[in-house]
Order: structure tokens, then C-alpha cells, then sequence
């Protein structure tokens, strides 16, 4: 069985921190086996972490986070940026013909980009897997929802920690029982179903922390791009 961070962000997101090596350090620190960086709309980091993971003792899943008209949808796998602002059908399918994996993040949680206020539960299943576990949910409830539409619609699941800072990442982990301990490998398994979730969530005060450098961030990028 492998541990497998498949949501996490780095400096390149607009609000994220750190650099993709205190990512990969921290994720060799806490025992993983492979992680995904999965920026908000961009994949230029993803793709250097993937390279530089071996260094770590670490398999590199490239991907992204996309913000798609009804919400975010993590491309996993992918080697090329899938534009924001496409619906989320049209998104999924340009995932699939990109060779990637669709998880859909925190699907029921509003106020964080969940596609479940805008799309309907058939269109949600779709999806290749869910995220049912995000150590950022400040309740249990998202989370709740989410693994229990999942196994209702016998869905993969994932869990991630949706770490801005790199001291959250592996706060939760996939469980993958993955033939090879490489990307292909691991993605067949998630597509297979063969995961398990575990984490617990991120103090409140560690969430708050990133929701404000976030904002900060934003309102920099904001003036810089008006000056």
C-alpha cells in the first residue's frame, strides 16, 4: 500500500506559499510515497515537482486544480494546462483526452468552489473519483456527503490534504494498493477503486492562516496587474 498526497498547492497558485522543494521535503519527512501538486489553474510547478521528485525518494504525479464554471475539478496525470472557465462536462472530458484522472474536490462545500451548488448528482458521477475526505473542511459534514454519494454511485475515493503551506502536507492521505510504484500505476489504481482515505483535519488556526495569505495574495495580484 502507497500514501499518496493528491491535493496540495504550491507558491505558483495564487494562494499558495512555498516552493515545490519544501513540498517535496515535507512529504519525504512524513513517510509518503508520492504526491500531487495541484495549483489552481496552472500545471508549470506540478510538472518541475513531478521531475524533481525521485530526488526525494518520491513518485511525482503531475497535475492541477481547475476552476471550471460550476467548481474545481483536480486533473490528475496530465502533462499540458486545461484552461479555467470551461463547464464542467467540457472539463472532464478534455481530462480523459489528456490521458488524466478527474477527482472532484470538496464537491459540497460552497463557500471552496464545490461543483455540487451548480451541477446535478448524475453529471457529479461522471467523475472518475471524489474527494471524500479534505483535512480543510472546518466540519465533518462536506466530507460526509461526499463519501457517502460516493458509495452510493460505487465511486473511487480519495482524500487530501488541500495544503497551502507546506507543513500540511500528508495531513490526509490516499491509501493506494498500487501494482507499480509509478504515476501509471497509481492512477489505474485509484481508477480501479483500490484506495482508502485517512487523515484528520487541519487545525483551524493553520486554515485560517492560509485563507489569509490567500487573500493577501489576491489583493497584490489585483494592484499589481492594475498598475
Amino acid at each position: 500500500m502507497l500514501s499518496v498526497e493528491l491535493h496540495a498547492h504550491s507558491s505558483l497558485s495564487y494562494d499558495g506559499r512555498d516552493p515545490i522543494d519544501l513540498l517535496l521535503q515535507q512529504a519525504e519527512a512524513v513517510g509518503l510515497d508520492a504526491v500531487a501538486v495541484t495549483d489552481h489553474d496552472e500545471i508549470d510547478a506540478s510538472l518541475e515537482a513531478a521531475e524533481k521528485a525521485p530526488e526525494y525518494g518520491l513518485v511525482g504525479l503531475p497535475g492541477m486544480e481547475i476552476s471550471t464554471t460550476a467548481g474545481h475539478v483536480l486533473a490528475l496525470g496530465i502533462e499540458e494546462r486545461i484552461p479555467a472557465g470551461l463547464s464542467f462536462d467540457e472539463t472532464l472530458d478534455r481530462i480523459a483526452d489528456a490521458g488524466g484522472v478527474a477527482v472532484v474536490p470538496h464537491p459540497f462545500q460552497k463557500s471552496r468552489s464545490g461543483v455540487m451548488a451548480n451541477i446535478t448528482g448524475s453529471q457529479l458521477a461522471q467523475a472518475d473519483a471524489i474527494e471524500v475526505y479534505n483535512s480543510r473542511l472546518l466540519t465533518g459534514r462536506g466530507n460526509r456527503k461526499a463519501e457517502q454519494f460516493a458509495e452510493r454511485h460505487d465511486l473511487p475515493k480519495t482524500a487530501g490534504s488541500d495544503a497551502h503551506i507546506s507543513e500540511m502536507v500528508g495531513q490526509a492521505v490516499t491509501r493506494i494498493d498500487a501494482e507499480e510504484r509509478t504515476t501509471e500505476g497509481i492512477l489505474d489504481a485509484v481508477l480501479d477503486g483500490r484506495t482508502s482515505v485517512e487523515g484528520k483535519r487541519t487545525p483551524w488556526r493553520i486554515s485560517f492562516r492560509q485563507a489569509a495569505g490567500g487573500a493577501k495574495r489576491r489583493v497584490k495580484n489585483r494592484l499589481g496587474d492594475m498598475l
